[in-house]
């Protein structure tokens, strides 16, 4: 790839166009290789951290405090327990070896080896990453990855972030990197780092400086390897250890052995120096007690800052090296340095001038080139031709995004208890955390939310990280789904966890979904789909149902609760703590879920009993459940059911002590999910299975009272269809006039998580002396619940967009072109579903992309961002995006779940709605993916 992007969006919709569907790429043959030969394409990639301190793993505090009992300053001199953090890292599956990226630009106090970012407590909105570094490239199998990290060559201004933004308010702006100046006049450094594999093992390294000011700039550069220190928790683990090889003047070696991983080589091109260190626990500096070694983890900190030369081994041997090149870099120049890390021990014929060029010969340079083009012919495979140049990078950026955020997570529940002094036969202290989950031993590679802030997988964040990975990994993102489902992630109970700051928390049932969908995809691709993997799937599935049913439905009437629900500040009252008025809530949002998660058990049934007949009876399981839950929810003559009659909305409904209740009434998120409880089935589906087709006509028959008051499932809709949904016609188009109003939901970037309408008629309860209000806030929360980190009340969320978007495609196959409402509302224009499906997906591609000024939304504000042709094409994807102008908030690399963009970008180009209306077995989402010439079905050719 160029360093410019402007020229690698050109450049790849040059080979867009000429890409033809007449082979499969090079990187479909690895994935390929991957699946069916066990070829270990994946075994290296970017599995590190980009943020270990501050984590609940790392915190064996009292009080739970992780932020404060490891921080930032501490994690330079102190050895990680659980995982590691670096700078556009890599390590193997296991994170054993680890390498990563350090730099000193000679003015800064410490080395630059990790992000740095406000803790909870020192944001004025919570935690946030305060570094400017970019996703820009990654494979399926890392074949080819690049990052770009933007370094200041002023000093790094780490107290003034902080004292400036604890000053502030939680009504004001944060105050970023850019607003402190350290970018001006351009005086800073693009770090380009590349990597590219020329087989499973040998992967090479290219890191490019270019210095952006106009004066030439002295930079060290330090390419760190190092092993995680596994050896001080565990007796029985023999050390591993790195060391300098001898005898080769040509390039510098550093030779790794352990163990279980082997030997590798790690050869540095050009003038360097090796520093050599222990990745151990500098204790006198975090404790004050004497070091067991005079080589600890900050000793190569401490050369080169403070140019302490008895701080690295003189011996060159240690568990952490750093490879040194001292740079001066003319102004507006660029420098580049290459490292090779495999496993093939040098020999004297890899010398310069012999007949192999060595390791950064001729063959270093072909292979850079040849991953580099064939990233960007399988890109031209994944992407549509239809879609523009800068539409291509956006997406082909967000893809990289959530490829970059896979981490190796490792976190033994049992072992971090007993450490912490809770071990459950010797009790000592209460935990401040997880002692319910004794059972969970975690250490895989997982798709992460963000690798800085959220540093932990979320398992309904994971479930739509799906989403996006299926566009280009199907297994990985099947294997994700694989991994919540197994006895050391699920709860003996039938819970999913749902991440490490409490794993008894409870997230949305979506995995259900997320796994229909996935074996959807299959069908689209291949002709058929995994049946093994979905009946696996399906009867852990039923073990979460079952808890739900057992553990959420307080009364046994079919309504839910739940708590937070994922949606964290979004209601009148924290949902996740006792309510201030006593009581309980019964939550539409919690209701809906469920009506859903039947629908989708429904669908996986059906799916299942067209091969295993002792399915039929789970088919009409499910649809029973459905018709209670739904039916609970739309109750006739009860004042505080859910639904409002007036209004034409649902709300949550307080249930009080005293047998009191009332709707509270906030137009949310919460509101709008019972919309996406709908899924659309082809007319004949039952007829291919008679038993549960008759099982059902009994129930529904017993029964006429559930379908009184939803969407009757029974009546016929476009080509003979079948829909199961809370709605019926009158309701939905209710619910659609006012989620389509832009005085309420919909904004010019999508569907905001509260109505526009509580800006000026917030909503006020008022309990005793204490008033509790919900007001609409576009942008940055002004309330401390869930950390203050995080806004339900008003910003656009990727992840509920995308379910409403599948709830509009499920309602369209059934309705079909004869339904249309008014899309905006008021407007007086017509629209089917279909079609505002798609304005919906506009209106959010629209955050990212270039509008007729030239100017992203996603940027706000920020003229370096906006104008800046170093900055302008790369694409940061955030947590969630302000209601009204569409600039991003919060999180500034969850790639996990706003990587969303990419399917309905792909969607949506490749789909008309009349392709759409032609398909069957609801595999909405699978559209576009055009099973005569896609690149599954290339690739079995291939392979026969």
């Amino acid at each position: 790839m160029g360093l410019e992007s402007g020229h690698d969006a050109k450049r790849l919709h040059s080979i867009r166009q000429k890409h033809g569907e007449c082979q499969v790429s090079a990187e479909h043959k690895r994935l390929l290789e991957e699946r069916e030969q066990d070829v270990a394409w994946k075994k290296w990639g970017p599995y590190l951290s980009e943020r270990q301190w501050g984590t609940v793993r790392e915190d064996y505090s009292e009080s739970g405090d992780a932020w404060n009992y490891f921080t930032h300053d501490q994690a330079r001199s102190r050895a990680y327990r659980w995982g590691e953090d670096g700078l556009a890292g890599i390590s193997d599956d296991r994170q054993r070896l680890c390498f990563a990226l350090a730099l000193w630009n000679g003015k800064d106090a410490i080395l630059k080896e990790r992000l740095f970012g406000l803790t909870n407590g020192e944001g004025n909105h919570g935690e946030d990453v305060k570094e400017y570094y970019f996703y820009l490239d990654s494979t399926p199998t890392h074949s080819y990855m690049k990052y770009l990290y933007k370094y200041p060559q002023a000093a790094y201004p780490y107290e003034d972030l902080v004292a400036t933004n604890r000053r502030r308010s939680r009504q004001d702006f944060e105050y970023e990197l850019l607003d402190t100046g350290v970018f001006n006049d351009d005086r800073y450094f693009d770090v380009f780092v590349e990597y590219a594999k020329a087989s499973p093992e040998d992967v090479l390294i290219e890191i490019t400086v270019c210095n952006r000011g106009s004066d030439a700039a002295a930079l060290h550069v330090l390419p760190t390897i190092w092993f995680r220190n596994v050896w001080s928790w565990d007796a029985d683990v023999s050390k591993p250890i790195l060391r300098q090889s001898a005898g080769h003047d040509a390039f510098g070696t550093v030779v790794a052995s352990d163990a279980d991983l082997g030997e590798r080589f790690l050869f540095c091109e050009g003038e360097c120096s090796l520093l050599f260190t222990g990745n151990e626990t500098n204790t006198e500096r975090i404790a004050g007690i004497p070091n067991r070694t005079p080589y600890v983890k900050d000793g190569i900190n401490d050369y080169i800052v403070h140019g302490r030369e008895s701080a690295v081994n003189p011996e060159n041997e240690g568990t952490k090296a750093a490879v040194h090149y001292s740079l001066t870099v003319g102004a507006h120049e660029s420098r580049t340095l290459r490292l090779r890390l495999n496993d093939q021990a040098p020999t004297p014929s890899a010398a310069p001038g012999n007949a192999d060029g060595g390791p950064f010969g001729a063959g270093f340079v072909a292979t850079m080139n040849a991953r580099r083009r064939e990233a960007d012919e399988f890109y031209a495979e994944v992407i549509p031709s239809s879609l523009a140049e800068d539409a291509a990078n956006v997406m082909r950026q967000a893809l990289a995004g959530v490829l970059w955020s896979k981490q190796f997570y490792f976190y033994d529940v049992d072992k971090w208890l007993s450490e912490a002094g809770t071990d459950p036969s010797r009790p000592k202290r209460l935990a401040p955390r997880n002692n319910r989950w004794h059972h969970m031993y975690n250490a895989d590679i997982l798709s992460m939310p963000d690798k800085w802030e959220y540093p932990w997988y979320a398992a309904w964040d994971l479930a739509f990280h799906v989403l996006a990975l299926t566009l280009v990994d199907e297994d990985f993102g099947k294997q994700q789904l694989d991994l919540m489902f197994r006895d050391r992630y699920l709860h003996p109970s039938g819970q999913i966890p749902a991440y490490e700051w409490n794993f008894g928390d409870v997230n949305p049932p979506v995995h259900a979904w997320a796994t229909i969908f996935t074996y959807r995809l299959d069908q689209g691709r291949h002709g058929k789909g995994d049946v093994e993997w979905l009946e696996r799937s399906f009867q852990k599935l039923l073990l979460n149902f079952t808890w739900w049913v057992n553990r959420k439905d307080r009364a046994g009437d079919n309504v839910f609760e739940g708590g937070f629900l994922g949606l964290d500040n979004i209601g009148v009252f924290d949902r996740s703590a006792p309510l201030p008025t006593g009581g309980y809530l019964e939550q539409a949002d919690g209701t809906a879920w469920m009506a859903l998660f039947c629908q989708n058990m429904l669908e996986i049934a059906l799916e299942l009993a067209h091969e295993r007949p002792a399915y039929v009876e789970m088919c009409v399981k499910f649809t029973s459940h459905f018709l209670w839950i739904a039916s609970s929810m739309l109750h006739a003559g009860e004042n505080t059911g859910m639904w409002d009659e007036e209004d034409g909305f649902f709300y949550d409904v307080l249930r009080l002590p005293n047998g009191g209740s009332q709707r509270l009434k906030v137009r949310s998120m919460v509101g709008l999910l019972p919309l996406c409880a709908v899924t659309s089935f082809t007319g004949d589906l039952m007829d291919t299975v008679p038993e549960a087709k008759r099982g059902l006509r009994k129930f529904m028959e017993a029964r006429p009272e559930l379908t009184a008051f939803i969407h009757n499932p029974n009546t016929p809709g476009h080509a003979g269809r079948k829909l199961a949904a809370v709605l019926d016609e009158s309701k939905l188009r209710r619910v659609l006039a006012t989620m389509l109003d832009e005085n309420e939901f919909l904004s010019p970037y999508g569907i905001r998580s509260l109505s526009r309408y509580h800006a000026e008629h917030p909503y006020v309860h008022r309990v005793g002396d204490h008033e509790y209000r919900v007001s609409y806030l576009p942008a940055e929360s002004d309330t401390g619940m869930f950390g203050g980190n995080s806004n339900w009340r008003g910003p656009i969320w990727m992840p509920v967009n995308a379910l409403i978007i599948r709830a509009l495609l499920q309602y369209y196959s059934y309705y079909g072109n004869d339904f249309t409402v008014e899309c905006p509302t008021g407007s007086g224009r017509q629209m089917t579903l279909y079609q505002i499906a798609e304005e919906i997906a506009r209106r959010l591609a629209n955050i990212f992309l270039r509008a007729a000024d030239g100017r992203r939304p996603v940027y706000g504000g920020s003229r370096l961002l906006q104008e800046d042709p170093l900055w302008r094409d790369h694409v940061l994807f955030y947590e969630y995006f302000h209601g009204d102008n569409g600039a991003g908030l919060g999180a500034s690399h969850q790639t996990g779940w706003t990587a969303i963009i990419a399917r309905a970008m792909h969607l949506f180009s490749a789909t008309t709605a009349e392709q759409f209306l032609d398909l069957g077995k609801g595999a909405i989402f699978a559209a576009g993916e055009r099973p005569a010439a896609n690149t599954a079905t290339r690739m079995d050719r291939e392979r026969s």
